[in-house]
């Protein structure tokens, strides 16, 4: 039998064009309906597990589809905000209600303005320094330190949305004072701060001289309740311990804008109340990310069947295909087999050959299509980078 193995590969090796051919067609139709079916499952379980850890999420009426994914994946949604104070409103006892802000990035990095509690949520845990304790800190998500390549001690700027546009906030420089340990979500692509420097970045908080230190060029007016500046005085561009006492707004804090709040029920039955109370609102939804999660995938698995139909037609013709080129090269090959027959071999040594031959291509084939497989999913990584 090695003697048939050694002829089949020597065979194949000769004709290195219809073997590589044929090795691509078997790869082709072995690592789509592969691929396909490990990335569902992978991000299903994905999907499933990080809207499993968030038990409810509260924002303003609208796509429940995106506030899910602003609140799991901090994508940017085009919904209304929810005020500051409905975290005091939601909160009790038994419902924790936890801030989030999202819509910024730093270096292309989303920025996540949120509470110590998110941390405790997620079970992040720093492998290098700390959490953000004060105005203008910010922690590193893993894979956003390393692809940045930052560490405490470093300064990060945010992004300006508008570049050429003087009347959107500037870019502030933020202190990393930590880095995440990985976890495998979303949360180690994002930079993490808490809401009052989320605010600062969209401008709407900011910090300047004091008024007395002001030049007298840049005062417009003054009054028992307020000085006016003009708009020419410059902000100051990142936090520090000489000036973060200036930083402030002008508005009531409890008014300034989230992008939702994730609602953590200490119980079933305060977990009903709250969500019954809140949708009784006209501009508020309280939503189960899970349930939301599990609509979309629903429809995956739809698109999923489809997907199933056209690998298996294509596995068809693949193998109709396959059964030609046999017979044609059985055929063209004539000549051979009757030379292996003068020489001694029986019929069944030419069947051999030719089925020794399949075999070869379609191990080929596998290992190509599994190393397709891997490469592909190791590229996409998590869902957070692809949604």
């Amino acid at each position: 039998m090695s003697g048939v193995w050694w002829l089949s590969w020597q065979h194949l090796r000769h004709h290195r064009g219809p073997t590589l051919i044929l090795v691509l067609c078997f790869a082709v139709s072995l690592f789509l309906p592969v691929s396909t079916a490990v990335l569902i499952d992978r991000y299903e379980a994905e999907l499933v597990a990080r809207s499993g850890a968030t038990p409810m999420v509260a924002g303003a009426r609208g796509s429940r589809v995106d506030l899910t994914l602003s609140t799991l994946y901090f994508r940017p949604q085009q919904a209304d905000p929810v005020p500051a104070r409905l975290v005091d409103e939601l909160s009790a006892p038994d419902v924790l209600a936890i801030p989030l802000h999202v819509g910024f990035t730093a270096r292309g990095r989303a920025l996540v303005g949120t509470a110590p509690e998110y941390f405790e949520l997620r079970g992040l845990t720093p492998s290098a320094g700390t959490r953000p304790l004060r105005l203008g800190d910010v922690a590193l998500g893993a894979r956003a330190a390393r692809d940045l390549d930052l560490g405490p001690g470093d300064t990060l700027f945010s992004d300006q949305k508008e570049l050429y546009d003087i009347t959107v906030p500037p870019a502030i420089g933020l202190a990393v004072v930590g880095v995440l340990a990985p976890t495998g979500t979303a949360d180690d692509d994002a930079v993490f701060t808490d809401v009052r420097t989320a605010w600062v970045v969209a401008g709407l908080l900011h910090g300047h001289v004091d008024a007395d230190a002001a030049d007298a060029d840049k005062l417009l007016g003054r009054t028992e309740a307020a000085v006016f500046f003009s708009g020419a005085l410059v902000t100051h561009q990142s936090v520090s311990l000489e000036n973060i006492a200036s930083f402030h707004g002008h508005g009531a804090p409890e008014d300034l804008p989230l992008t939702a709040i994730i609602v953590v029920p200490r119980s079933d039955k305060a977990g009903t109340m709250v969500k019954s109370r809140l949708n009784t609102s006209p501009v508020h939804q309280m939503i189960v990310p899970r349930a939301v999660i599990g609509e979309l995938l629903a429809e995956v698995f739809r698109l999923r069947a489809v997907l199933d139909g056209y690998a298996t037609a294509l596995g068809v013709s693949t193998l109709l295909l396959t059964a030609l080129i046999l017979v044609l090269s059985t055929r063209l090959r004539a000549g051979e087999m009757a030379t292996l027959n003068h020489i001694g071999a029986s019929r069944r040594t030419a069947g051999r050959l030719l089925g020794t031959e399949m075999v070869i291509v379609l191990a080929l084939a596998l290992v190509l299509a599994g190393l397709g497989v891997v490469a592909t999913v190791a590229a996409l990584g998590e869902v957070g980078a692809v949604l």
